[in-house]
């Protein structure tokens, strides 16, 4: 055998093991298809789609740092200053239905006033589909002047509730139930010092809201009533703003029949402010308000507090708030508070704060 006859051979055998080979391969089955997550630009900026849903989901919050100054400031109410922290992040999931968007909010927040003593709280959670909306949200009373002086509400403007608001172009008119039950106000509803409830008080008000603002040019403004069922009692404000120069000038007043869920400072109050618009970043706004029968928080006889009356006393108070957006998404604000009045010792409150948003 020669040496071309080895070389034939070789290559025979060869071809034969490859085709063997060739026919056992093993073949990668086909990737199963990946659905990447699509902007939803039906509701504006930062809302993306659920994958594998028609739901759209915006996820923003912001992170604050705060230094407050002014009396009593932290317990145990011997210290002129505090520095508090929060986070605070929302949840808005939207979807088209035959009734127009459907609409889920969250909001979670987490207060730190040291690394000890932190709460997290369900800030909001509610529903809203055409015009409706039931859960745990914020009033029309929380809306409010730009500026920090002014006080044109209750303590708390969080409640169960369920509104109904029409709306048509730059106007709004609505109706709202809340359940008050945090309300320390009225003759069977006053809470002792220590917050507990007396014998045979309730806890649990329920107040009706009425509603109107809108839009008309340069001008804003708001008309808001709210009745408390269990004092008997009920409060109207109104409030406007408009530009004015380089800034916004703005202009509250309300009247309250009572101390109750919805306004209790005073039985009458008016507020002004100008929100200055010194430069792109810059915001100054100096604040003025009068209160007229100032309730100052007064205390009856046996320990209870006396929520069902207003003092005969005025007050008035000014203040300054600056905020400074350092970057996007990012500003300082501070603020500084006095209020004096009748029977009342002056006092001086402020803070500063730095706050990041995304």
């Amino acid at each position: 055998m020669n040496i071309k006859s080895l070389l034939l051979g070789s290559a025979a055998a060869l071809a034969v093991v490859s085709g063997a080979q060739a026919a056992d391969a093993i073949v990668a089955a086909e990737p199963e298809p990946v659905e990447y997550v699509r902007v939803c630009d039906a509701y504006g900026t930062g809302y993306f789609y659920i994958p594998g849903t028609e739901t759209c989901l915006k996820i923003e919050g912001y992170i604050r740092f705060q230094v407050n100054v002014g009396p009593d400031q932290a317990a145990p109410g011997t210290s002129d200053w505090d520095a508090v922290t929060r986070g605070q992040v929302q949840f808005t999931a939207k979807s088209d239905t035959e009734y127009g968007p459907l609409t889920g909010v969250i909001v979670l927040q987490a207060n730190a006033d040291n690394a000890t003593f932190q709460e997290t709280i369900l800030d909001s959670a509610y529903l809203d589909i055409a015009g409706f909306r039931a859960g745990l949200f914020y009033s029309w009373w929380d809306d409010g002047l730009s500026g920090e002086t002014d006080v044109l509400a209750s303590g708390s403007t969080l409640h169960n509730s369920i509104r109904y608001q029409y709306e048509s172009g730059d106007f709004y008119a609505g109706i709202s139930v809340d359940e008050l039950e945090d309300s320390i106000h009225g003759t069977r509803n006053v809470a002792n010092v220590d917050g507990s409830f007396g014998e045979g008080e309730t806890a649990n008000n329920v107040g009706i809201a009425l509603g109107i603002g809108g839009k008309a040019g340069a001008f804003t403004y708001q008309v808001i009533g709210g009745y408390d069922t269990d004092t008997e009692d009920g409060a109207i404000r109104a409030m406007g703003t408009v530009a004015i120069g380089p800034g916004t000038l703005g202009l509250a007043a309300a009247w309250a029949s009572g101390p109750n869920a919805y306004y209790e400072e005073s039985e009458w109050t008016i507020a002004a402010e100008y929100a200055i618009q010194a430069t792109d970043k810059l915001k100054i706004t100096p604040g003025v308000q009068w209160f007229d029968n100032y309730r100052n928080g007064s205390y009856g006889g046996g320990g209870v507090t006396n929520t069902t009356d207003f003092t005969s006393d005025d007050a008035w108070k000014v203040g300054l708030t600056v905020d400074y957006q350092i970057v996007e998404n990012f500003y300082a604000k501070a603020s500084v508070q006095y209020l004096d009045g009748d029977n009342l010792d002056d006092v001086t409150t402020g803070y500063f704060r730095l706050q990041r948003a995304f």
